[in-house]
């Protein structure tokens, strides 16, 4: 077996990869159809009637021989290497085009049978270098034979030189034809078929998650309906105000909980709408605080991911859970920028700040999971802040290319 380079590669498969397998494959079958070549070969060196035939009585068959031996197996070794795989393929196919012109003359010239073997190589040009440009090397050997044909066999008649050359030009563009329309189509079969599983895995995707959704509401936000509708009969019925304060205060946990899970089975759906649900939670924290908080959209809005649609809005949350919890702050600003591929999330608030530079207690402000969801949309994050000059985290995540994959985990919120 020869070496593999590219390991990369086999990791992570892709069009490169596909195409690095295919010319892998079709270069191999070439070293086959090489040593078939060389099988017969020997014979013409070895049987003295051949040699005859063929023309190869000197010693310089034996230096064709053995350099095609040669080359053969360099190129075979080296099939797989990134850089000098496809090269080296390519300058072995001329040297064999080199070969067959030394064997060709001295058994007849464009009238020798071994000329059917430039038709085969000619396939291999276009098998593995499937470009109109392949043709050239086949097509150069032509004239180069005819020519030599014409100055080393005195006495063919010049029409029968120009319509040898032009019966093996005309069969080397057909199968040049052939081949690369066939190409064309499989590579745009290929293409449909991948389209097509990708509309198939987004549609099996969105029905799971419409099943998931609809259980959840069913099983857990029943759970919930019912804890809240418990809570209320308690707090009405218990006399102690401690306890009546206590269970007021898991009804709302309760209510908070149930809103946060309608929103998250909001954004499983396709009409999620992020700027809506981004303006409702900034209010909603206006009203849990007590300051002021405001959402400003600049730039063209486009259309999110779902996925990223739901990691600003965790980013949002995450940060103005902070603010509520640390910053004491009496105004807060919240900016969605887009600008082109990139959005911008930047929070800001009045509050008591905090130095940056110092690597903050575990659990304080957020940072390292504001960083791990950005991370998936290959996004940064960025915290400036002083203590009595407020805070402002700046997000940027990417957008990324349609139909591309996202890895994506459900949220534990």
């Amino acid at each position: 077996m020869s070496p593999t380079y590219g390991g990369s590669a086999a990791l992570n498969p892709g069009p490169g990869a596909e195409a690095a397998e295919r010319f892998s494959d079709r270069a191999r079958a070439l070293f086959y159809a090489r040593l078939a070549f060389l099988a017969l070969g020997l014979g013409l060196l070895a049987v003295p009637a051949w040699s005859q035939f063929a023309g190869t009585t000197d010693s310089s068959a034996f230096f064709v021989y053995f350099g095609v031996i040669a080359y053969s197996v360099a190129n075979f070794i080296f099939i797989d290497h990134p850089k000098y795989g496809r090269p080296l393929t390519f300058a072995t196919l001329v040297l064999d085009l080199v070969a067959l012109g030394a064997l060709v003359l001295p058994s007849g010239g464009l009238r020798s049978p071994l000329m059917a073997a430039h038709v085969m190589y000619a396939l291999f040009f276009v098998l593995l270098f499937p470009r109109t440009w392949a043709v050239l090397p086949p097509l150069v050997l032509l004239p180069v034979v005819a020519r030599l044909d014409e100055i080393f066999q005195e006495g063919t008649p010049l029409s029968h030189g120009i319509f040898l050359v032009v019966w093996y030009l005309t069969l080397t563009l057909i199968a040049f034809y052939v081949i690369l329309f066939l190409n064309k189509r499989d590579a745009r079969h290929l293409r449909q078929l991948k389209e097509l599983s990708k509309a198939q895995e987004a549609s099996i995707a969105n029905e799971e998650r419409l099943r998931l959704a609809r259980e959840i509401h069913d099983g857990l936000g029943g759970s919930l309906s019912t804890l809240i509708i418990q809570s209320e009969y308690i707090e009405r019925v218990v006399k102690d105000p401690a306890l009546k304060s206590e269970i007021s205060e898991l009804k709302n946990q309760a209510e908070e909980a149930i809103d946060e899970l309608r929103r998250s089975l909001t954004m499983m759906r396709r009409d999620f709408d992020l700027h809506k649900s981004l303006e409702d939670y900034c209010m909603r924290f206006q009203e849990r605080s007590r300051s002021w908080c405001q959402l400003k959209v600049r730039g063209a809005p486009r259309r999110l991911p779902s996925e990223m649609q739901l990691t600003i809005f965790r980013l949002l949350q995450e940060c103005l859970t902070n603010i509520q919890k640390h910053a004491e702050a009496k105004n807060t600003e919240v900016r969605l920028r887009y600008d082109g591929d990139i959005v911008h999330l930047i929070i800001t608030d009045d509050g008591k700040g905090f130095d940056a530079k110092v690597k903050q207690k575990s659990g304080h402000y957020g940072l390292t999971n504001m960083a791990e969801r950005a991370k998936k949309f290959r996004g940064t994050v960025d915290v400036q802040s002083e203590p009595g000059k407020g805070t402002t985290v700046k997000l940027a995540l990417v957008v990324p290319l349609e139909g591309s994959h996202v890895a994506f985990l459900p949220d534990a919120g």
